[in-house]
């Protein structure tokens, strides 16, 4: 089923020197529910669009899921007033949807909305291993550059954020987008594994500020870079150096700031 994640619509626009009537495409946004073996983890409002990509990207980044092998079924369903996406696990994953219990309902700014602890929002990242991984200082730095051709749904309605996968020597391989910054950075984690693309063999790369959420999902997806064009909460960065996550902030103009782990971005940065 095709889903377009923007509507036309009519509206009046008023400067100094008049008004006159205006069409405008405008990002669009719906409540997913989150459904695991017939029980609502968790409600989101997200872009309808790429929304298998979302769910498992979610069941992923957020310790639902440890793996697509734990799936054994998957069905997204269109209802008049929201979308369920609806895994079917192959193996008891009770304990762990308990521990990352959320409220039914995430606005759409929101990363940690709903948790119910501070353990749970502070929760225990693996460290990154050195795998080797090396990008140029121009790659970082026209990283998010690169991802702007990437974005369609953001040139129709101005209003959208993006992630993308930067490989070296590639440019940006995949991307997603969505009103959403966490819910863009979910649907690319989760379009890498139903591709089967390793996330160590690249670098996230995203059009927002970088918070303490952002940080988790990246080191829980197992990539070892990220780069925002915007800048990082200090808990973020101290976060990405704990998990041993190369940290670039502030990508744009042809510079960067490094924050962590510098030693994965080489000619001279």
């Amino acid at each position: 089923m095709t889903v377009r994640a923007h509507k036309s619509l009519a509206g009046v626009s008023v400067h100094p020197g008049g008004q006159h009537a205006i069409g405008r495409a405008l990002p669009d946004e719906v409540p997913v529910a989150l459904v695991f073996d017939g029980t609502t983890q968790a409600v989101m409002m997200a872009s309808p669009d790429r929304i298998a990509d979302f769910a498992h990207g979610f069941a992923l980044s957020e310790g639902l899921i440890g793996g697509l092998d734990e799936v054994e079924g998957f069905e997204v369903i269109h209802h008049d007033r929201g979308i369920e996406a609806r895994f079917w696990l192959a193996s008891d994953r009770g304990a762990a949807l308990k521990q990352r219990r959320r409220a039914m309902l995430g606005p759409v700014g929101c990363g940690l909305c709903g948790i119910d602890s501070l353990d749970a929002a502070m929760r225990d990242l693996p460290r990154l291993p050195d795998t080797g991984l090396h990008l140029t200082a121009h790659e970082v730095a026209t990283a998010t550059d690169a991802l702007c051709a990437h974005q369609p749904l953001h040139d129709r309605t101005r209003a959208t954020h993006a992630a993308g996968f930067l490989q070296p020597g590639m440019g940006i391989t995949c991307a997603r987008e969505d009103v959403g910054r966490h819910n863009a950075l979910d649907k690319l984690i989760g379009a890498l594994a139903r591709q089967g693309t390793d996330p160590s063999t690249g670098a996230f790369v995203l059009t927002s500020r970088v918070s303490i959420d952002l940080v988790q999902k990246t080191v829980i997806a197992g990539a070892p870079v990220l780069i925002a064009v915007s800048a990082p909460t200090a808990l973020a960065a101290d976060t990405a150096d704990s998990a041993g996550l190369t940290l670039a902030a502030f990508a744009r103009g042809g510079g960067f700031d490094i924050f962590a782990h510098a030693h994965r971005i080489i000619d001279g940065a």
